[in-house]
C-alpha cells in the first residue's frame, strides 16, 4: 500500500522515514483498540509483540488498558469470587 503524507504530519511523527510505517501501524492499532474495534490481544498481534508488551505500550501513551470504573471492575470481580466469609 502506497500512502502519501503532507511533510508536516511526518515532521510532527518525530521519526525518520524508515520508521514511519511502523509508527502509524502502532498508532492505527492503538486507535482501533480504544474504538473497540480490535482486542488488545489482535493489536498486540498486529504489532508483533506480547499482550503484556502493548499493555504497557498503552500506559506510556497515558491511554487506560481498562475502560471500565474502579466501582464495575470491582463488581466484575466479586461477580466471579464471591467474598467467602
Amino acid at each position: 500500500m502506497i500512502l502519501e503524507l503532507p511533510r508536516d504530519l511526518v515532521e510532527v511523527l518525530n521519526v525518520s522515514q524508515t520508521e514511519t510505517a511502523a509508527r502509524l501501524q502502532e498508532l492505527i492499532a492503538i486507535e482501533l483498540f480504544r474504538e473497540g474495534q480490535i482486542s488488545s490481544g489482535k493489536a498486540a498481534e498486529i504489532l508483533g509483540c506480547s499482550k503484556l508488551a502493548f499493555i504497557q505500550l498503552l500506559a506510556r501513551r497515558g491511554i487506560p488498558y481498562f475502560t471500565e470504573s474502579s466501582e464495575e471492575l470491582k463488581a466484575d470481580v466479586e461477580a466471579v469470587m464471591p467474598i467467602c466469609y
